[in-house]
């Protein structure tokens, strides 16, 4: 019996040596091991990750290639990178997890071998990057094809496509596989976003809508056309199909009813032998503009049409005959004079003929007298011929040169008369024949540029006009109701004033040679106003007229030498 008690005894002494061994071996890893082909045995993980570290070899090479293009590339600059302490701790919990046997034949020198690889990731977005800037080169944008427009025709210019290399899917596989050592970047073809094959079919479809257009206001039997060109101006073609250009469309519609609209002729006084007889208003006929636009808008977008009728509306005028005094009871208000010395037989015309048709106009009382509106437009078809006018900083040959000597007249009455200002405009320089009453003047142009002004005198007024062309004076008078009020005007308030440029020359090809000839005459610039004085009724009243002038110079042109 001792002597198998004694064996008992000897074994536990020797267990509990082996278990205080393997528990004095768990912090650190067994021997004949190696992380990354580096020795660790025997360190714990701290010693373990710093050896690891320390016995890292440079980054691995990679070969990256693109077509006939190659780079060799150190893989960190690729977002390769090695996670010591992840691979050690790998090690280390393969050796925690062994058996009590295995963990004994350490102790005992006994143990197999344990070759753990490195824990190593590649960023896909360094990657990216990388490869981004070195391909950058080798990336060719396609060429987008064009739709233009010229001689009355949509036409294409070609497409071409590009090319360009898929970093993407390059980098992608790097950061699934970080043992590549090779990489071969795949050249995709870049197709344009407008081809022409496309774009073909957007400049038939554009093409097609270009054809003249005939457009009537309702059943007046007023016609206008509008040329193929000037269809192809109300609409675009883009990428996603054909629309209209909105902004294009009003102005078209604008200009036709300037043509096509017949306002409502307001009642008004005509002089017959040495009096005046009323004459009765007219019901007009004028576009709605609203259901105009739509109207004309799908007739644009639509190529089997060929001539669209516009919506329009009635106009009643503002005055009856009714409504018009009996002209014995009128009374001379006050009258504006202007003289026009020197005019060509042009411009003496247009003031001739502007002046015969305000004349005999009637303001409503509380009504806006449009002197644009009045007159019925400046065109040729209302009788106006070319004259000088003033235009992009020069004295110009255009239509209607003359009017303003008109406007300027009837301004003069009006704000004589003591009516409020609603838009007055001034010339650009001063103009010789609406001197000497320095800034006294009125600028009309059409369109856009009116004089208006407002009736506040309680009746009706009545605009007479004596042209004598024969001694170049210009007479407008105003009639109306008897007024108690009385009105003042100053002369001009010089402010200040700019010497005029030295002259200028210009060589006329048109003219013979060595020929010479004024075209245009010096002026100071000025800044000044003008004042009103109003006494009505116990009251008194005042405002101003402020103009700028710019300082002109005196054009020459020259026959060439």
């Amino acid at each position: 019996m001792k002597p198998w008690i004694i064996s008992l005894a000897a074994l536990g002494v020797l267990g509990g040596a082996l278990a205080l061994g393997v528990a004095a071996n768990e912090g650190s890893l067994p021997a004949q091991t190696s992380v990354g082909d580096i020795d660790v045995s025997g360190l714990d993980q701290v010693a373990a990750v710093a050896k690891v570290r320390a016995g890292l070899a440079r980054s691995p090479q990679i070969d990256v290639s693109a077509g006939p293009r190659h780079w060799l590339l150190s893989a960190d600059k690729l977002g390769y990178a090695v996670d010591a302490e992840r691979s050690v701790a790998a090690a280390f919990t393969e050796a925690h997890n062994r058996s009590l046997v295995e963990k004994v034949e350490d102790l005992a020198g006994q143990s197999p071998a344990m070759s753990f690889p490195l824990k190593v990731s590649l960023d896909a977005a360094v990657a990216r990057k990388a490869l981004s800037a070195l391909t950058s080169d080798l990336n060719t944008a396609p060429r987008n094809g064009k739709i233009i427009f010229g001689n009355a025709r949509y036409s294409v210019t070609p497409d071409s496509p590009g090319q360009k290399i898929d970093v993407e899917a390059a980098a992608t596989a790097l950061a699934a596989d970080p043992s590549l050592r090779a990489v071969a970047l795949e050249l995709t073809t870049w197709d344009a976003e407008n081809t022409a094959a496309e774009l073909q079919l957007l400049a038939d479809r554009g093409n097609a809508l270009l054809r003249p257009l005939s457009v009537q206001l309702g059943d007046s039997g007023h016609t206008g056309v509008l040329s193929a060109v000037q269809v192809a101006n109300l609409f675009w073609i883009r990428a996603g199909g054909l629309e209209l250009d909105e902004a294009a469309l009003k102005g078209t519609l604008k200009s036709l009813s300037g043509y096509l609209d017949q306002p409502a002729q307001n009642a008004r006084y005509q002089a017959q032998g040495a009096g005046l007889i009323r004459v009765r208003e007219q019901v007009g006929l004028m576009t709605d503009q609203v259901s105009a636009l739509k109207v004309l808008g799908a007739a644009v977008l639509d190529p089997l049409v060929r001539s669209v009728t516009l919506p329009s509306k009635v106009a009643q005028p503002a005055i009856t005959v009714a409504a018009l005094p009996d002209p014995s009871k009128l009374s001379l208000i006050t009258t504006g004079v202007s003289t026009y010395y020197h005019s060509s037989p042009a411009r003496r015309s247009n003031v001739a003929n502007a002046a015969a048709k305000i004349d005999g106009a009637v303001i409503a009382p509380g009504g806006v007298f449009s002197f644009l509106s009045t007159l019925g437009g400046i065109s040729a078809g209302n009788g106006f011929v070319s004259g000088l006018i003033i235009s992009g900083g020069r004295t110009v040959d255009g239509l209607g040169g003359g009017v303003c000597q008109v406007s300027t007249t009837t301004f003069r009455a009006l704000y004589q008369s003591g009516m409020p200002i609603v838009e007055r405009n001034q010339h650009s320089y001063r103009v010789g024949y609406y001197e000497p009453r320095v800034g006294f003047e009125a600028a009309v142009y059409d369109p856009g540029v009116d004089l208006k002004m407002k009736n506040d005198t309680g009746g009706p007024v009545l605009i007479r006009t004596v042209n004598r062309n024969a001694r170049s004076t210009l007479e407008v008078q105003i009639w109306g109701l008897p007024q108690r009020r009385t009105v003042s005007v100053s002369r001009a308030t010089i402010l200040a004033s700019t010497p005029h440029p030295a002259p200028k020359y210009v060589v006329n090809p048109k003219l013979p040679r060595g020929a010479f000839k004024q075209v245009d005459w010096a002026a100071d610039g000025f800044n000044l106003f003008i004042t009103r004085t109003i006494r009505d009724a116990g009251t008194v009243r005042s405002d101003q007229v402020k103009t700028i002038y710019k300082p002109w110079q005196a054009v020459f042109e020259r026959g060439p030498s």
